[in-house]
């Protein structure tokens, strides 16, 4: 990292941390120059990555201060209620209804579940995918077939090591994305008509998983911040047979909410105590914001009750469809289900993403997505001030790339998608995120492409729809 960056980073955390605050001035530059020991010119080029991340801002003459991304502060989403009755899962054709919406290129992605692919080192992964070509022995398609390319899962565990948690490679398995690894998980441990601890609002893709699977859904309410509500889950947990917990405990699709580590122990322990097992799924785990990644649940585990799935789905390699479990003392289960279905995942792409991880500079690359990724989301945020309701509430998480909007609750966030889809615009609305179709005035935002003249005036035109539905009478009542 270079020196520049440490230091705006060192600012960045100041501003996160609360310490420098919406309007405050940051440190001029010969102040900072001389009590942090660096040039000035390291200072400039700090406070000018910081301006296009949208954290500060320079005025004539007076300096640098730190953004104020709208008028008012925004409130948070208000919890959901606490619902804890089983549920049968039927969303698939409102979820492909959404998803359909953001195949025509010309749409504004919104809606979608990916960062934009401009953002990734492709060309630099297509040489990496040549040479591992090149240099593959045929008969590791027999000998790798699962649990995966050895040297990928040395490279995957390194990572785990870096971050404070060491895991032996034969807890890892490679799979055909994380979703892939989440089914898997889910299959080890359930049979149809279990129960499962889901989050509300949920993942859409877990909730197809649990419809395919035939498995009933527990919802138990999140916090935009801090995530699950461990209370609503010990109540469940002594109220039903759950069969297993599955939850993102880090920037969680959709709201952006992170549990603080206290809170992922305590839920690890809370499972532990009833042996029930955590699918943790923690594919935007690298997308943080601050200086130091979050700890995984599974830093808490002692007993293999956690199952781990990342991907580079969402940090590297979007197309070449390569996750991971680390499995805890359902590896051998798991690798025999990955056996039965679809034995292995590719070994071309396997072995191109361990040569990257080796010699492609994938820190260098994380560092670059999560600036753009922060400046995109101050982007979003400042058009949320300037064309949204002021009643709005926004979620703002500390990383991945969604916003989770709670917007006037006389609207309907499916009659929004389908205005906004004659428009042009995709996004996700409220009700694909729960099993029971709830959050109809809530829609998810994904702010992962670069921000330009099309996202702004897609957001205005979203704002116009909104303005124009809030003032409908609510549906059976007459009142506005």
């Amino acid at each position: 990292m270079k020196r520049y960056e440490k230091f705006a980073d060192d600012i960045a955390e100041l501003i996160r941390s609360g310490v420098l605050g919406p309007g405050q001035r940051v440190p001029s530059v010969r102040y900072a120059s001389q009590t942090y020991g660096v040039s000035p010119s390291t200072v400039f080029q700090a406070y000018y990555l910081l301006e296009r991340r949208g954290l500060i801002r320079a005025r004539p003459r007076s300096g640098y201060f730190v953004n104020i991304h709208a008028p008012s502060p925004f409130s948070e989403p208000a919890v959901s209620e606490q619902v804890q009755e089983s549920t049968e899962v039927d969303v698939s054709e409102l979820v492909f209804s959404v998803l359909d919406s953001i195949k025509d290129p010309q749409t504004v992605a919104f809606g979608s579940a990916f960062p934009c692919p401009t953002l990734f080192p492709l060309q630099r992964l297509a040489r990496s995918l040549a040479s591992a070509s090149r240099e593959m022995d045929p008969r590791m398609v027999v000998t790798d077939m699962s649990p995966g390319n050895p040297q990928l899962r040395r490279q995957i565990a390194l990572r785990y090591m870096v971050g404070g948690l060491m895991l032996p490679m034969e807890e890892l398995l490679i799979t055909n994305g994380a979703l892939e690894a989440l089914n898997l998980c889910l299959q080890a441990v359930t049979e149809p008509g279990d129960l499962v601890a889901i989050e509300a609002p949920a993942f859409y893709a877990s909730l197809q998983v649990l419809e395919r699977l035939k498995l009933k859904a527990v919802e138990i309410p999140v916090h935009p911040r801090d995530g699950i509500d461990l209370k609503v889950l010990a109540q469940s947990l002594e109220r039903y047979p759950i069969k297993a917990c599955w939850c993102m405990t880090s920037f969680q699709n959709p709201m952006g909410a992170t549990m603080p580590e206290a809170k992922k122990q305590e839920l690890v322990q809370l499972l532990r105590s009833h042996q029930v097992p955590l699918i943790e799924d923690d594919v935007y785990a690298e997308l943080y914001y601050g200086q130091q990644a979050p700890k995984p649940a599974k830093a808490f585990d002692t007993e293999g009750l956690v199952m781990h799935c990342g991907s580079f789905a969402k940090s590297l390699a979007p197309g070449y469809r390569i996750g991971w479990v680390a499995a805890g003392r359902y590896a051998q289960k798991i690798e025999r289900l990955k056996l039965m279905t679809s034995l292995c995942a590719s070994m071309p792409a396997q072995a191109a993403i361990a040569d990257y991880l080796q010699h492609g500079g994938y820190d260098r690359h994380l560092r670059k997505l999560r600036y753009a990724l922060e400046e995109q989301q101050s982007a979003m945020l400042a058009a949320i001030g300037r064309y949204f309701p002021s009643q709005t509430r926004v979620s703002q998480p500390a990383g991945g790339y969604f916003l989770w909007l709670e917007l006037p609750e006389q609207l309907d966030s499916l009659t929004l998608f389908q205005m906004a889809l004659a428009q042009g615009i995709s996004i996700a609305p409220g009700p694909i995120f729960s099993p029971t179709q709830r959050f109809r005035n809530c829609i998810r935002l994904n702010y992962g492409s670069p921000w330009n003249e099309t996202a702004e005036n897609a957001m205005q035109t979203l704002g116009t729809i909104i303005r124009s539905l809030k003032s409908q009478p609510y549906p059976g009542t007459g009142v506005t």
